[in-house]
């Protein structure tokens, strides 16, 4: 591909492409085609002017330069999401540059009266939706608009009329647009991530295969705790199904036989065999679109506030405005006070606030899925973390698989690489990826798998029953026992590992050790926890209580539980609560889900289990926990800054009904300034509260 630098600095290029026109289409090839190598750290396209902006590795520039040059804009192969948001912008931008536009030519072209006839036809609209608002009994913002609308016109004071419908418009225009693509980002984000699927071969056998593989038809087997990859009917199985990311229901729904089911929700308990109805990428993210745009999750308490706040003031802003007009009799004055209200900004500037910075939490690989779970990090004093995959790496490795009895070591991890392989954990995965690494295929020769969680699996194999899981499990609800010859053994398995024990026939026959290296960042994060406002680290693990002693005391958590079962982490959060105090939750396994839906904030780890993503209110990226500091930055900055515009707009639109009154502001002046302060404080209210 052709192009020219037209700006460098350290690490940033600003390039032009040779092009006399670049579709969206074409921007978005070539943004994403940058934006896959590691080396680049932000890229932006603009279509418009064929010019892209490249933040980079500066060590990297001539890798830079050689994959611009080697880039065909319709030959070269490139992952670009169905829905990119450059769509949404550019009808945006289009409408409010028309509009404005067509505002300008009114003023200088068309004659006087026709003009005046236009802004007449205009407010009729308001005019309407105002009388219906009163007739409804109520006295909201819509009744105020046409009142000052209508006000203006019966003076013949067309121009204050005009400008008060133009500067409306605008503002509804900002919302919308603010709105919409704050959506299309949290929908994009919230869409399917599921690569792959176990489907039904013709032989019977289970094949794990791409999720873009999948035909119309074909049967998938959907287990405890796993996304269902696509829309499909049930043919065989029980199971309940979270379906709140496309229903809003907060209970799980039971599905059996011909019952439908959907892509995108998630298997809570149970196992059922689909057959395919749709292929990926049909109806999800409209569907997802239309779930948040009807969601309450939105809106914030303090957002909800102040639109109530707004509404509440518009008797007032029209009370004081009749009586100035009854003690002075001066209709200037009292149309002044009426051009002024606090509801535009109020309605305006908290909602734009609000999303604005969900949007920008985007930007940081952080999904959050309503206002209102910002404000709770803002105001939370305790943090839960879970510890496998959470304060340690998502990705476990085995170490060594400790054998008792004859049991050979390759045969045994075999076996349990494929009773873990059906059910998403991070150990799980770690058993699945060290029998891959030593090449040890396996067929599926057990019976059903059953999977507890929290503790563990069971199934039968030649008439034998196989147990892998946890202590408790193994030892306590299975009442196996170990080989009387090899207790010396057993005890001098080493303590800094993580214990995956396995029994065949009620005898153990193995103990898998799993290497669980905590984070690096993991001490440095929970130490500025502390200092952003975290009075109390918490970290709650199955784990024995010397491993989790060990991780605490590496880590600096304020307190640890160890060996706890899923519903002591969720009744620890209730007992907070019953303490006054707001609690986040941190977790990415089945076994954290009843504890992220208790939490005021539940945040899940992005390569955690789908239950635990679908049922957390706030994702973020598994590469680095200090998107914690950042999230809580965030959460803190955009109360502050709903504070200021509380106080801003209360204050400005004050001092301009008191200027209204002392007949120093005229209507019209009075209307500009109140419109001009609202769509300033929506502009400032769009940007960016973090410093890049």
């Amino acid at each position: 591909m052709k192009c020219k630098i037209l700006h460098e600095s350290k690490g940033r290029l600003r390039v032009h492409v040779y092009r006399s026109h670049m579709t969206p289409a074409e921007a978005d090839r070539l943004e994403y085609y940058l934006d896959s190598f590691d080396f680049v750290k932000k890229v932006s396209v603009n279509e418009r002017t064929s010019n892209a902006i490249i933040f980079f590795d500066e060590a990297k520039r001539q890798d830079i330069l050689s994959a611009l040059a080697s880039f065909d804009i319709k030959d070269t192969e490139v992952a670009v999401p169905e829905h990119t948001g450059r769509k949404l912008r550019i009808e945006y931008e289009d409408k409010m540059f028309f509009h404005i536009a067509q505002k300008l030519l009114r003023q200088l072209i068309v004659p006087t009266p026709i003009r005046y006839t236009i802004v007449a036809l205009k407010s009729v609209p308001y005019i309407i939706k105002g009388i219906k608002t009163l007739m409804e009994g109520k006295i909201e913002v819509s009744v105020l608009d046409a009142t000052s609308i209508a006000v203006s016109l019966i003076r013949k004071d067309f121009d204050t009329a005009g400008s008060v419908i133009f500067l409306l418009k605008v503002g509804d225009i900002m919302e919308e647009w603010t709105h919409k693509k704050s959506v299309d980002d949290l929908a994009r984000t919230m869409s399917l991530n599921v690569d792959k699927a176990w489907c039904i071969a013709s032989d019977g056998q289970e094949i794990l295969v791409n999720v873009s593989d999948v035909k119309e038809g074909d049967r998938i087997i959907v287990r405890t705790g796993s996304m269902i990859p696509l829309d499909g009917k049930v043919v065989y199985g029980d199971a309940s199904v979270n379906q709140a990311s496309m229903t809003g229901e907060s209970a799980p729904v039971h599905k059996s036989t011909d019952a439908l089911v959907y892509a995108g929700t998630v298997v809570e308990e149970g196992e059922i065999t689909i057959e395919v109805l749709k292929t990926q990428g049909l109806g999800r993210y409209d569907r997802i679109v239309a779930m948040i745009e009807e969601s309450e999750k939105l809106k914030s308490e303090t957002e909800s506030r102040a639109s109530h706040l707004a509404d509440r003031l518009v008797p007032y802003t029209l009370g004081a405005t009749f009586l100035t007009w009854l003690v002075t009799g001066n209709a200037t004055k009292a149309t002044s006070i009426l051009m002024v209200d606090f509801c535009c900004a109020l309605k305006l500037s908290m909602p734009i606030a609000v999303l604005s910075a969900m949007r920008e939490a985007g930007d940081h690989k952080i999904s959050v899925k309503g206002g209102k779970f910002m404000e709770a990090v803002a105001n939370a004093t305790t943090i839960v973390f879970d510890k496998t995959g959470t304060l340690t790496y998502a990705n476990p490795k085995v170490n060594d698989v400790v054998t008792f009895g004859d049991n050979d070591k390759d045969e045994m991890l075999r076996l349990a690489a494929c009773l873990e392989e059906h059910y998403p954990h991070s150990i799980a995965n770690a058993v699945v990826k060290a029998a891959e690494d030593k090449d040890l295929s396996h067929e599926e020769k057990h019976t059903k798998a059953v999977y507890i969680v929290a503790h563990g699996i069971s199934s039968t194999i030649d008439g034998q029953k196989v147990c892998i899981g946890s202590h408790h499990f193994i030892f306590e609800d299975e009442g196996c026992i170990i080989p009387e010859s090899e207790k010396a053994k057993f005890d001098a398995l080493p303590d800094e590992y993580s214990h995956l024990y396995m029994a065949i026939g009620g005898v153990l026959s193995a103990v898998i050790l799993i290497e669980d290296p905590i984070r690096e960042e993991a001490s440095v994060v929970i130490g500025k926890l502390k200092d952003v406002g975290f009075s109390n680290v918490v970290m709650m693990t199955g784990d024995s209580d010397r491993t989790a002693k060990a991780v605490a005391a590496k880590t600096g958590v304020t307190r640890y539980f160890s060996e706890v079962l899923p519903e002591d982490k969720a009744a620890f959060i209730r007992s907070e609560h019953e303490a006054g105090r707001k609690v986040v939750m941190v977790g990415d396994g089945i076994n954290d889900s009843p504890a992220l839906s208790e939490a005021d904030a539940g945040i899940a780890v992005s390569t955690g289990a789908s239950i635990a993503r679908e049922i957390a209110d706030i994702t973020i990226s598994s590469d680095d926990l200090s998107g914690l500091i950042t999230l809580k930055e965030l959460s803190a900055r955009l109360m502050d800054r709903i504070d200021f515009n509380y106080r801003t707009i209360i204050g400005f639109n004050s001092m301009l009904i008191l200027l209204g009154l002392a007949g120093v502001l005229t209507p019209t002046m009075s209307s500009l300034l109140h419109n001009t302060s609202t769509v300033a404080l929506g502009i400032r209210s769009m940007t960016d509260l973090l410093d890049k």
